[in-house]
């Protein structure tokens, strides 16, 4: 059977669905209509209901949806529900902020271990994670069976340890290098550029005085 191909706009949108059912899930909220939802998400409630039809719909009409089960189906289709072992390539200020955000583990992903060559933190903690040489990078990813590491490194060093990873068996890279990783290897690549983040918003400011 052919797999569906899902457009990368419903998929950008599926992680604040889970978000979102998450919070309603937390006040109690038990059925939820995509009108309700809709008005909650800044979403049309066609869109919402033309994005969960790429997975079997989950709704009833007249009746909404089960947040509860919308919540945990949504989780399978991210792929929540499993868990992920991870390591962190850099151990700086960037490395730092990922390692100590906590929601992580509420999400499936485990922070395995930080990694870098700064021989002044190899042995600290940050966030309950420990900062290992990067020469036992290669040994450790074979032997904790890691799917995904977040790259917080220099650009310059960044492609040569992302096919590095590869070669390891890591299946993910969350890449804030300042460059973008395109592999020919079977990894999945998130490149992720903050200051791009950051002049959408500044863009933004710019219009709103405009008008």
């Amino acid at each position: 059977m052919e797999r569906k191909t899902i457009s990368n706009a419903v998929i950008k949108r599926l992680p604040r669905y889970y978000r979102y059912l998450g919070e309603l899930l937390e006040s109690g909220v038990e059925r939820i209509s995509s009108n309700d939802l809709s008005r909650r998400m800044k979403v049309t409630a066609s869109q919402i209901r033309q994005d969960l039809n790429n997975f079997g719909g989950f709704g009833q009409q007249g009746y909404g949806y089960n947040v509860k089960f919308l919540y945990e189906e949504i989780g399978k289709i991210l792929g929540v529900n499993q868990r992920h072992n991870m390591i962190i390539i850099g151990a700086g200020n960037l490395g730092q902020a990922i390692a100590n955000y906590g929601n992580f583990e509420k999400r499936g992903f485990l922070v395995k271990a930080m990694f870098d060559i700064n021989q002044e933190l190899i042995g600290k903690y940050f966030g309950g994670v420990l900062v290992l040489d990067m020469k036992e990078m290669e040994c450790f990813v074979k032997s904790h069976d890691i799917q995904i590491a977040a790259l917080a490194i220099p650009k310059q060093k960044a492609e040569e340890i992302a096919h590095k990873l590869a070669e390891c068996g890591v299946k993910g890279l969350w890449n804030f290098a300042h460059t973008d990783l395109n592999l020919e290897e079977n990894v999945m690549v998130e490149n992720v550029h903050l200051s791009e983040s950051l002049m959408r918003l500044s863009y933004r400011i710019a219009q709103s005085e405009q008008t």
